[in-house]
């Protein structure tokens, strides 16, 4: 009695060779995968910004500034304190103007107290050899005062998700320390390796309301 062979035709075990093949390489992930395709851009930012604090050559916002801690005096120390600084260029929240003038980056946001505008100025000083970035920064709520804090600050990409659930890169902006100069404060800041060398010149004709002498401080710029 003749039986039915089991065997399958060559055709079709190299039809399903191919396709298991096939399979494998949508399961595995590409290398190319690991790194999101922005990661070398990012990088590239970050060192632009310690440059020239700017990212795709366009002023960081001033008002980022504000929002660490210069335009809050009721509190002690600062409660925002990192900014996704890529994002924050041209946002809905940071939308003022941006002047430059002298070395100088201004943001002024029009009525905002009984006193009128508020403005918040900096001026970036250098990148230290560590990478943080040091700038010296003035707010003004409306009134007579015109406060001035130095800012030690970090920046970094980091990787995140973005509301679709795809990876993107941040450029984050953070805070790492700051120094009060004082009301209408003027001098300079020089860095030398991660020094940060700060001298007051008490010849302010402006009428600072800090008027005593102040002797040369200098300051190391680090990571906690």
């Amino acid at each position: 009695m003749r039986t039915k062979s089991s065997a399958w035709p060559a055709g079709a075990f190299a039809a399903l060779w191919m396709i298991a093949c096939s399979s494998a390489a949508l399961i595995a992930p590409a290398a190319a995968d690991e790194a999101p395709p922005t990661a070398a851009a990012a990088a590239a930012l970050v060192v632009e910004a310690r440059r020239a604090f700017t990212l795709h050559g366009k002023p960081i916002p001033p008002e980022i500034l504000r929002d660490m801690g210069d335009g809050d005096i009721a509190d002690s120390g600062g409660i925002l304190v990192t900014v996704d600084a890529g994002a924050a260029i041209g946002s809905n929240l940071y939308f003022d103007d941006i002047k430059q003038d002298h070395g100088w980056v201004s943001q002024k946001k029009a009525n905002q107290s009984m006193n009128g505008a508020e403005e918040t100025a900096y001026h970036f000083v250098g990148a230290t050899a560590n990478g943080l970035l040091v700038v010296i920064a003035t707010y003004n709520g409306g009134g007579t005062g015109y406060f001035t804090t130095l800012h030690i600050l970090d920046i970094a990409a980091a990787r995140a998700f973005d509301s679709d659930g795809k990876i993107y890169q941040r450029i984050n902006l953070t805070n790492v320390r700051d120094v009060a100069l004082g009301d209408r404060w003027e001098g300079e800041a020089s860095i030398a390796k991660n020094a940060v060398t700060i001298v007051t010149n008490n010849t302010n004709k402006k009428g600072p309301v800090d008027t005593g002498p102040r002797a040369t401080m200098t300051i190391n710029a680090e990571r906690p």
